[in-house]
């Protein structure tokens, strides 16, 4: 699906600010040797006494899960928002996104066009490999063959997905071979997105986590409930939400929004990368943890949030607008900003700060829809004269 990637840079690292010439042979706490996302001296912000009692926290949720979701939801948000603990941070994703259901086959993924399992799978050598009722599994995606358009998709861009990264850095290694999987799987069982070049870094990042039949039920779940729309063809869902973003952005970052709609900067210039990968290409690792903690237990609002915040003090200081004084010069600047408007904790405090309601974000999204409504009534009506 080429419209799906085409904003997307070619390499897993933050394209510009890249220096492909200092790599270490130690890797940083997260695995990087070199890049951008390489972080050597990382200071511990929390004391070893704090992160243990969280730790025991959330294994304590974890282990009521069902009912601390049901009846303690807003603990378990305020926890998300301080961080979740590195030790307990894989398993909790798996439950707050779903993952964990759907591996354990107590849901089915809700995806138009999947594969039932009634209707069996083909191996690679044609014969049909039966599942329990009601249970896709992971092996039995894998052992398919796969549409070769995908295939040859998923391939060309292993190598693009964080080449720093210990776990991605032998072609054909282990970590290629996962990311693999998990995205042939994916285009298997749901062949009508199949295979979008976005996905990719998400299916890495998971990788880096946790096992692979782990990342993939995580990426059913971001990709068919969380992100729901954005890898389609045209893209629509991305496009609407990008007008969602720029009407919010009227309430947050007034001279902001002027200097964009003066410019004719369409949101789906500078937002495109941020929402379709989830700032995975973006922003500093550890921003990138904490703001995925969030991310999985509140939705799709985070990454608004997100984006409003870095608009916001990525160009709204007056000094900064008047060198910004044509879009190409703009759109440099998002590409490049400050480094202390990406760190983890200012943004998590921005975030916290913006007077944005649920309600506000489903009033704009009504909005939003009924102006694309009459727009597409309006231009049908055109061309019909």
């Amino acid at each position: 699906m080429m419209g799906s990637g085409a904003g997307l840079s070619s390499s897993g690292d933050r394209g510009s600010q890249t220096d492909v010439s200092i790599v270490s042979t130690v890797p940083d706490r997260h695995g990087f040797h070199g890049g951008s996302q390489y972080t050597p001296d990382e200071k511990q912000m929390i004391p070893a006494s704090v992160l243990l009692r969280r730790e025991l926290k959330w294994i304590s949720m974890l282990n009521n899960w069902e009912r601390v979701m049901t009846k303690k939801y807003k603990k378990v948000r305020e926890r998300c928002r301080k961080g979740i603990p590195p030790s307990v941070r894989p398993r909790a994703w798996q439950y707050l996104c779903g993952g964990k259901l759907l591996m354990d086959g107590h849901m089915l993924p809700t995806g138009t066009g999947m594969l039932l399992p009634e209707e069996g799978l083909v191996g690679r050598k044609g014969e049909v490999i039966s599942a329990p009722a009601n249970r896709i599994t992971y092996a039995n995606l894998i052992a398919q063959e796969g549409d070769p358009r995908w295939i040859d998709d998923i391939q060309k861009d292993l190598h693009r997905q964080f080449p720093f990264h210990e776990m991605f850095m032998t072609e054909k290694g282990h970590g290629q071979q996962d990311l693999f999987h998990v995205l042939k799987a994916y285009s298997v069982l749901n062949p009508h997105i199949g295979y979008c070049q976005a996905q990719a870094p998400l299916a890495a990042f998971l990788l880096m986590h946790m096992p692979a039949e782990h990342a993939f039920w995580c990426l059913v779940s971001l990709c068919d409930k969380y992100l729901d729309g954005y890898y389609s063809h045209n893209m629509e869902t991305l496009q609407l939400d990008g007008e969602i973003l720029f009407a919010l952005l009227k309430r947050v970052a007034p001279n902001v929004y002027k200097h964009l709609k003066k410019q004719k900067i369409a949101p789906i210039l500078y937002m495109t990368e941020w929402f379709l990968c989830v700032y995975t290409r973006t922003l500093p690792w550890t921003t990138i943890l904490r703001i995925w903690d969030m991310f999985l237990c509140e939705g799709i609002k985070v990454v608004f949030k997100v984006a409003l915040v870095l608009l916001r003090f990525g160009l709204g200081r007056s000094d900064i607008l008047r060198k910004c004084p044509t879009m190409y010069e703009t759109l440099e600047m998002l590409r490049n900003l400050p480094s202390h408007v990406m760190e983890e904790e200012f943004i998590v405090h921005q975030i916290q700060r913006l007077n944005l309601t649920d309600e506000d974000f489903q009033r704009e999204h009504e909005r939003q829809l009924i102006r694309r409504k009459a727009a597409q009534e309006n231009g049908g009506k055109h061309k019909g004269r």
